[in-house]
């Protein structure tokens, strides 16, 4: 199971705070901010992390994110956060216990309220074992609804935006869910 503090799910980077924001560094393409092992408590009956586990650290390298670009505890206690609407996961490959992983993530859009970010997940070995693609909306708290970004959020996601346009598109992006015919 995940971390739990007072009966709620806590993300490894729980009380970090945020990173200076450095206007004037090289962003990576992709950025890489989140790596951890498989913890015993992710891994189910058939002896590898269990599918939930695998959006639980997509949502631990989104909070790295988060903290990345200023968003934190404080941020959240003034009334506002990112908020997952929708995600797309591909999983790839197994992992079992205590094998190393560490994601990838980068900015593919963003605009006033909502932020689309794309996760590759690997194994230690360099084996692509799963994808997250997600939006994100961008919530007052106190008002239970979206609203626009600070503007110095959105000159960070931007600035992330343009290097990662440098990547390339993954292949999975917007791909519908179905059985393919014919």
């Amino acid at each position: 199971m995940p971390e739990q503090r007072s009966g709620r799910v806590v993300t490894p980077y729980e009380g970090s705070g945020h990173r200076e924001w450095d206007d004037t560094a090289e962003i990576p393409a992709p950025l890489a901010l989140h790596s951890t092992k498989v913890r015993p408590e992710w891994v189910d009956y058939n002896g590898h992390m269990s599918e939930s586990c695998y959006l639980l650290v997509f949502g631990d390298g989104a909070d790295a994110f988060f903290r990345f670009i200023g968003i934190d505890e404080q941020y959240r206690e003034a009334g506002h956060s990112l908020y997952t609407v929708e995600t797309h996961l591909h999983n790839r490959r197994e992992v079992a216990e205590g094998e190393p992983i560490r994601l990838h993530l980068w900015v593919l859009d963003q605009d006033a309220k909502r932020v689309h970010l794309f996760q590759e997940m690997y194994h230690g070995d360099g084996a692509l074992l799963a994808t997250a693609e997600q939006l994100l909306v961008h919530v007052d708290m106190t008002q239970g609804k979206s609203c626009p970004l600070p503007e110095r959020l959105r000159h960070r996601l931007q600035k992330i935006q343009r290097a990662h346009e440098l990547l390339a598109r993954p292949e999975v992006l917007g791909r519908p869910m179905g059985i393919r015919r014919g």
